[in-house]
């Protein structure tokens, strides 16, 4: 068995896993309490639009963005979409409300781009050895999620495009028009109208 401490990859399988180990080091694991992921996690390669977790369904797994770009997203009955978050690379993806409440998913998960992944079953998070990385995790999220709040009810439409400008570029320049409006909740003409007039300002 791979020295625990060090987790030296021995196959492809476990070099690609690895990522997501250190990960989870970072928040404070114990490397004996990531032995499961030796043996249950997956590598998988999803294509842009493939669904992950479908709105509806118990969730059961937790997905590491290794490379590409991953959304949580809400489809509506009359056929509408609004967008929860995107999920880049180094970045855990999986909807805290569910794995806390144990409900069904609000949201689908779906990949946005070609993807390299890492799967990794949630019920190694619930492990009592996990805690530290359960409130690592938690924090982590309640932070953001003050963040996102504030950048909605605090800015206009093109205060919020701005912010992502200045601290996410990475969100400008790889996702799409259409994308980007959905998360600043405009529509893509609005969108359009405001690059204009930026551009113009210059």
């Amino acid at each position: 068995m791979m020295a625990l401490s060090a987790f030296t990859p021995q196959s492809a399988t476990e070099l690609a896993i690895k990522p997501l180990w250190q990960y989870l080091l970072s928040l404070g694991a114990k490397p004996a309490a990531l032995t499961p992921l030796q043996t249950q996690a997956r590598i998988l390669e999803p294509q842009p639009n493939e669904v992950l977790l479908s709105q509806g369904e118990q969730q059961t797994s937790a997905y590491y963005v290794v490379d590409g770009i991953v959304r949580a997203c809400h489809y509506a009955q009359e056929g509408t979409e609004r967008c929860k978050e995107f999920y880049f690379e180094g970045e855990l993806c999986f909807l805290y409300i569910s794995w806390l409440k144990q409900e069904v998913a609000p949201y689908q998960l779906e990949a946005v781009t070609r993807c390299k992944l890492v799967q990794m079953p949630l019920s190694i998070l619930d492990d009592t050895a996990m805690q530290g990385v359960q409130l690592a995790l938690l924090k982590q999220q309640l932070l953001y999620k003050e963040q996102k709040e504030a950048f909605l009810l605090l800015n206009t439409p093109e205060q919020r495009y701005l912010y992502l400008l200045e601290h996410f570029p990475l969100w400008v320049t790889r996702l799409t028009h259409a994308q980007l409006a959905n998360y600043i909740g405009i529509t893509s003409i609005s969108l359009s109208r405001i690059r204009k007039r930026l551009q113009d300002s210059r």
